[in-house]
């Protein structure tokens, strides 16, 4: 980072941590490819760097929720110290009037006590409720701005897909429910073909839009039971439970025809953009494996299908698609 005359920030630290750990395949190639086309890692390049790699959002809870939560506590607090004085006044009244009655005294007079004092009690207990009622409205709004941003954390802003946070969460029990029931696991790591190309040549509004596109598509081909989200960078990646090499295949083949046939038109000029295609590698989870070396070995089957002219799917295990596919 030095030689580079990278600003050491923890961000830009993070994303040269992972890239010599070799953490992120996507991130690794970015660099590699920036290192091979003499890139100069300036602010810019390392924002994007940031902004496609980075370790994704925390939940930023709301300030104010802390002090609310407090303030709850506090309120919670004293409607219990105020309901159980009510109850040892209550016990205390009956107590009297127990041992007056037995004294001999008037029994109007007893009657008439604790009507009163039973009518200042439900009095009380009517405004209790009413304080205990506002305050589980009120966490329920925290609750809610909680999970909203939960649910930002874990979504990317670019595309709306779940981000690489998400995935890995959803990948961990996938995997779990695999082992244990003994069904396939399949995943499909995807990448935009000549993605600089858009940037380079049309600004990246265009190439944000190239993006969201992709991620449509991808979104409207997988179940309800899968998971497409955005790895890093232009690579979006879907998990696929219960599904075997085979069939993951075939939904690649399908998102990859999907999108050669879009088109994008740009609304200032009415310029049709040159055609979109992606590359894809497919892999199916063996025994024992662990995310990484899966992840791995779907990349590694993204790569030749770059090598092997690119708008394919191809298989890490050597079991390739239609050759056809593409052309």
């Amino acid at each position: 980072m030095s030689r580079l005359k990278i600003a050491q920030t923890p961000a830009n630290y993070s994303i040269w941590f992972n890239y010599c750990q070799g953490t992120s395949p996507g991130l690794k190639r970015t660099i590699d490819t920036l290192f091979q086309n003499e890139s100069q890692f300036d602010a810019s390049t390392n924002a994007s760097l940031v902004s496609s790699f980075g370790e994704g959002e925390t939940a930023e809870v709301p300030s104010d929720i802390t002090k609310r939560l407090g303030s709850l506590m506090e309120d919670a607090q004293g409607f219990l110290q105020i309901a159980i004085a009510d109850n040892r006044r209550q016990m205390l009244t009956m107590g009297q009037a127990a041992t007056e009655a037995g004294a001999g005294a008037d029994p109007g007079v007893l009657i008439d006590g604790l009507v009163a004092e039973l009518s200042k009690s439900v009095s009380r207990a009517s405004r209790l409720e009413k304080n205990f009622v506002a305050a589980t409205h009120e966490l329920s709004q925290i609750r809610v701005s909680l999970d909203d941003a939960e649910k930002r954390a874990r979504t990317d802003v670019l595309t709306g897909l779940p981000n690489r946070l998400a995935f890995e969460d959803f990948f961990r029990d996938a995997q779990a429910t695999a082992v244990e029931s003994g069904r396939p696991l399949s995943i499909l790591l995807m990448d935009v073909d000549h993605f600089k190309r858009f940037n380079d040549d049309f600004g990246h509004a265009v190439g944000d839009e190239v993006l969201r596109l992709i991620a449509k598509v991808l979104r409207d081909r997988v179940r309800d039971q899968d998971l497409p989200a955005r790895y890093g960078g232009e690579e979006l990646i879907a998990v696929f439970p219960n599904s075997d090499l085979q069939a993951c295949m075939a939904v690649g083949e399908s998102i990859r025809g999907l999108i050669s046939e879009r088109k994008i038109t740009r609304r200032s000029s009415g310029e049709v953009l040159p055609g979109i295609t992606v590359s894809i590698g497919v892999a199916q989870l063996k025994p024992g494996e662990s995310m990484v070396d899966l992840i791995e070995r779907c990349d590694k089957a993204l790569y030749k299908a770059k090598g092997a002219g690119r708008n394919r799917v191809v298989a890490c295990e050597g079991e390739q698609a239609d050759p056809l596919a593409g052309w």
